[in-house]
């Protein structure tokens, strides 16, 4: 006998889930010219230690997700509470998505942002579907904390900071 739920719609969905907090990581690599390009995600975690794997989930209708799909490697910048200008700037559907924002370029050449807390170079490791969007796991490549700042957090639909007691 099946004691489930009927499914939520869309609304209530986002509506419950919007309660429970996310960090906001931009995903960077760059094209095949050079220039960086970046999607803003709340929907990163660590997945494995051995091998070191981490994932993501971009919406299938990005238009960022296909050219960071084809480079085959990116960074993840965790970004700073003091980093939601930015953060808003970079995931605008119009406009220079960097211009303003200084960054240096990983080892595989991705851009590591000014000012994140953390950054992950990786590799493309797999990708699988998850409904509307793709669930994709990078292999570790290199990794550093750039500060102790505390990272930028997207909640009840907006964005905000979280103080992490140490």
């Amino acid at each position: 006998m099946d004691h489930l739920c009927p499914a939520p719609d869309a609304a209530q969905f986002r509506s419950v889930l919007s309660h429970y907090p996310t960090g906001v990581c931009a995903i960077t690599t760059t094209d095949g010219a050079g220039s960086p390009l970046v999607m803003i995600v709340g929907s990163f975690s660590a997945v494995s230690l051995n091998p070191p794997l981490v994932g993501f989930l971009p919406a299938k209708t990005s238009t960022t997700w296909p050219g960071l799909r084809q480079r085959g490697h990116f960074c993840v910048n965790v970004l700073s509470a003091d980093q939601g200008a930015q953060c808003l700037q970079m995931s605008s559907r119009t406009g220079d998505r960097f211009a303003g924002l200084g960054w240096r370029a990983s080892a595989s050449g991705d851009p590591i942002l000014d000012g994140v807390v953390a950054w992950i170079d990786c590799t493309l490791h797999a990708v699988s579907d998850a409904g509307d969007h793709d669930f994709v796991l990078g292999h570790v490549r290199g990794m550093a904390v750039e500060s102790g700042k505390a990272p930028l957090i997207f909640h009840r639909g907006g964005l905000t900071s979280a103080e992490i007691s140490k």
